[in-house]
């Protein structure tokens, strides 16, 4: 695999955790709470630095608008 070709995989694929809220729709302190719960799983952590795969952030968007439905339906 070249270089160049990591490089975009990793783009495509790894968020940080600013990138994870954003796409979550929450704040930070919500996301490390998630993380602290495991509900959600960094793939790399160094000190306060966290990468996350964006398909797990994305797969728990998906819970978390489903739980929404069921137990608010009235939003």
């Amino acid at each position: 695999m070249e270089r160049d070709e990591l490089i975009r995989i990793i783009q495509e694929n790894v968020v940080t955790s600013a990138e994870a809220a954003d796409l979550l729709d929450v704040s930070k302190q919500n996301l490390l709470s998630l993380v602290k719960r495991d509900k959600l799983k960094p793939v790399k952590e160094s000190g306060s630095v966290r990468l996350f795969l964006k398909s797990d952030v994305l797969e728990r968007k998906r819970e978390a608008e489903s739980l929404r439905e069921k137990y608010r339906p009235y939003e």
